[in-house]
């Protein structure tokens, strides 16, 4: 459930703030609303933030010895701040020699074909009113320079030749050929240049021992950096919290945020306590800041890992579909790995590594329980199907065959007239989607059960409910979902078609009800485009569930190429190694393949097709009150 919050404003006196703030921060309740401060202070701390980000990335990046230990040593606050201006520093300045070594490369490359050029020879040969230009042009031109034009050769090629031109004045000989072309002297002799990128590789080499050498303190970056963090956040709430501007001794300052409503008599005793002024009051309808926060009992607690891993937080008015979440996340996971015996494995690895934390007195990761329940579904999953290894029912001993479910196990034929295995895998995705769907409408309809707005989710839920059969019928079988079939007597499938035509009456009228029938109407019909496409985006949010056996079919298929690739090989002696591994690569690289379908496909159906029948847009704010750092 999402906890209900109360909206509190504190008021103190404007001398007294910072004190405050510390004191706010000690009890930890409040979730501010978003404050921009400006201050010295603060641009300074995000200055040195920005350098330990910066140093810790360059030092992360090192290769360093193996034997080298990154032991946290005792330092000041100062001195790591010292320590990340240093790096960085020294990071720009290998940035510019890096620019001076490419940019002095190019120029020896220019100069490549001509040799050794001394600026000072040329100066020397100017002042003795001997002019000297380098210039280029192509092999079967250089002959045909006018002869009035003084030239030195100094080598050529098959393409080209270069040439000097004596005292041919400031500007371009008149009579030389177009085709010949100026070089450019460099900005100093090419031996310099040589001198100058051996000293700039000299300078960086020093540079980078520099870093191997600072490496050694970047569990001190990082502890400054997550301090940094805290110390940012309190400048910028002391330097942006409002106040009045008199100058006086009673200035006051005031600041507003968010407190669950569990904990709104803690929070009250603790402003009278500090001698605060406050208000609370219930959060408006429009207000857009309300942070959410979940609470939960420890099993549905379990998803929290990954909605925190996907950044998913629902909004303040929204719903908490943690528990819908696990349920059918496991579900999905199960169906895409798709396999018993790849959830055996999942299960001990996570039972191994649980065990293995709680001999050596460590807490178990929030995820390990998740991976736990993963792991059993996949193998509730490959028991009902039948599916281990990607073995064949053949090599399957009898009594894994007898447990499975026959409408959805590989390892019972079916006969004429009955479905097969792979239809009656799809009605069970579409089930799902029936049922998943069913559940967002329900919800919605009881959030609106005292508006006619009731009404609208009623239509939808109808239009989902026959549009159901309409997708047996086209995905799975037309003739065993005929649209005229009867029975017992009662003609389904025309019943399904007037599910989805008295959905969309009621869904026309009563889905935008806000207190008027006749504005409900008007509103829809500005938008029948987008009623027509909702009937659309029903068939097609169901159809979407098909998703979980087509992926679980490629897993299987993969599963069974492995197996066939590396099953004649168990045959020899000299091949078993190899086919071993085969089958260890094979499956394991299936798993990984499972496992990113599992994030892009079973997550997709829950973030996506099941919140938007419920309306959710995931726009909420996670409840962070300002509150000091957890002690490690």
């Amino acid at each position: 459930m999402i906890e209900q919050m109360n909206k509190v404003s504190i008021v103190l006196l404007n001398k007294e703030k910072e004190a405050a703030l510390k004191s706010l921060r000690k009890i930890g309740l409040v979730h501010l609303e978003k404050i921009e401060g400006s201050s010295e202070k603060l641009n300074a701390f995000k200055e040195y933030s920005n350098n330990a980000i910066i140093s810790e990335s360059i030092l992360s990046e090192l290769k360093l010895p193996k034997q080298s230990k990154l032991i946290m040593e005792e330092l000041s606050k100062e001195q790591v701040a010292e320590l990340c201006n240093e790096i960085v520093e020294k990071s720009e300045r290998k940035k510019q020699l890096l620019e001076e070594i490419s940019s002095d490369a190019t120029e020896l490359e220019r100069f490549s074909k001509w040799g050794s050029v001394l600026l000072e020879d040329f100066d020397y040969l100017k002042s003795k009113d001997i002019q000297l230009k380098l210039y280029e042009i192509s092999a079967d031109k250089y002959a045909q320079i006018d002869e009035s034009i003084q030239t030195i050769l100094v080598n050529n090629d098959k393409k080209s030749v270069r040439f000097l031109i004596i005292n041919g004045g400031e500007g371009r000989p008149e009579k030389l050929l177009p085709e010949a072309f100026e070089v450019p002297f460099p900005r100093m002799s090419t031996n310099q240049l040589e001198q100058e990128i051996e000293k700039d590789n000299a300078e960086i080499n020093q540079i980078d021992s520099y870093f191997v050498e600072k490496a050694k303190y970047i569990p001190n970056i990082k502890k400054f950096k997550k301090e940094l963090e805290k110390d940012i956040e309190f400048e910028n709430i002391n330097a942006g919290m409002a106040h009045e501007n008199e100058k006086s001794e009673t200035d006051l300052a005031w600041i507003s945020g968010y407190v669950p409503t569990d904990n709104i008599e803690e929070f009250s005793a603790k402003c009278k306590e500090n001698q605060w002024a406050f208000a609370i009051s219930d959060p408006e309808d429009d207000d857009i800041e309300v942070p959410t926060k979940l609470k939960n009992n420890k099993l549905v607690s379990l998803i929290y890992p990954l909605s925190d891993f996907l950044g998913t937080v629902p909004g303040y008015h929204e719903y908490d579909i943690s528990s819908w979440f696990l349920i059918f996340f496991a579900i999905f996971f199960g169906m895409i790995f798709g396999d018993g015996g790849y959830g055996i494995l999942l299960t001990v690895v996570v039972l191994a590594i649980m065990l293995k934390n709680k001999l050596s007195g460590k807490k178990n990761p929030p995820l390990m329980p998740l991976g736990l329940i993963l792991g059993i579904a996949t193998m509730i999953w490959g028991t009902v199907t039948c599916t281990w290894f990607g073995l064949t029912p053949e090599q399957l001993p009898d009594w894994i065959k007898a447990i499975s479910i026959p409408a959805i196990s590989s390892a019972y034929p079916k006969g004429p007239g009955e479905l097969s295995t792979d239809q009656n895998l799809q009605i069970f995705c579409f089930s799902l989607a029936l049922i998943q769907l069913t559940v967002a409408h329900v919800k919605g309809m009881a959030r609106n059960r005292k508006s006619l707005k009731f009404f609208g989710e009623l239509g939808s839920m109808l239009q989902l409910w026959g549009m159901f059969y309409v997708v047996l019928s086209l995905v799975v079988s037309s003739e065993f979902f005929a649209i005229g079939k009867v029975v017992y007597g009662i003609p389904i499938g025309l019943v399904s078609i007037g599910l989805i035509a008295v959905g969309f009456i009621l869904s026309f009228i009563f889905a935008n009800y806000e207190g008027s029938v006749l504005a409900s109407v008007l509103e829809s019909c500005k938008g029948i485009i987008t009623v027509l496409l909702g009937v659309v985006n029903i068939f097609s949010d169901i159809i979407s569930y098909i998703r979980l056996w087509a992926v679980g079919l490629a897993g299987a298929a993969i599963s069974n190429t492995v197996n066939t690739m590396a099953g004649p090989l168990f045959g020899h002696a000299l091949l078993f190694v190899f086919a071993l591994l085969l089958c260890v690569g094979g499956h394991g690289l299936n798993m990984i393949l499972n496992l990113l379908s599992v994030i892009v496909h079973g997550v997709r159906l829950n973030t996506l097709e099941f919140s938007s029948h419920l309306g959710m847009s995931w726009s909420g704010i996670k409840y962070a009150p300002f509150a000091e750092a957890e002690s490690k």
